[in-house]
């Protein structure tokens, strides 16, 4: 019985592995977002003449949108492969923001970026206003960004009474 029960472990430690291939398509996704970002500038530099500096304003907000959405996959990557896949043994070199990503600090990181993200959203579909004909999606735009706000607030929340009830007296 014993060594079924280490047989099933062992499948189990191994099944981290199922989620590397999962990791590599994220980064060959980085590639995606490269062209995407690049053939926005070039659309950018060519239209500039005749571009108004709301529309100039609102391709460069789309170019960072995509900017943070790779962040975002970095985010996802990297402490993916750390926590389930292999500890980096010399981080030394790694930048600060991506070793020792906890579940609390991973979520905190995918609710800022995602707010982040869609709070830009918003401030594109704002600049946009007189050329929209439904101003109610504004309102979408605006309450999108606030409700991962909520709940980030909420997650940080729970967080933090957790770690307060772990902690030895």
């Amino acid at each position: 019985m014993r060594q079924i029960e280490r047989g099933f472990e062992a499948v189990i430690f191994l099944s981290r592995w199922l989620l590397a291939p999962f990791l590599v398509g994220l980064v060959l996704c980085l590639f995606l977002l490269i062209y995407r970002f690049f053939g926005d500038f070039y659309g950018l530099a060519i239209r500039l003449p005749a571009m108004s500096w709301h529309e100039l304003i609102v391709g460069v907000l789309n170019m960072i949108d995509i900017a943070l959405t790779a962040n975002l996959v970095l985010i996802v990557v990297f402490s993916g492969y750390e926590n389930f896949i292999h500890k980096v043994e010399d981080q030394s070199s790694w930048p600060e923001g991506l070793t020792a990503i906890d579940f609390g600090v991973l979520k905190q990181r995918l609710m800022g970026s995602i707010a982040v993200i869609a709070a830009v959203d918003a401030l594109a579909w704002y600049l946009d206003l007189e050329k929209l004909s439904d101003t109610s999606k504004l309102g979408w735009a605006i309450g999108f960004p606030l409700m991962f706000v909520v709940a980030m607030l909420m997650l940080a929340i729970a967080d933090r009474l957790a770690r307060h009830d772990h902690k030895p007296d």
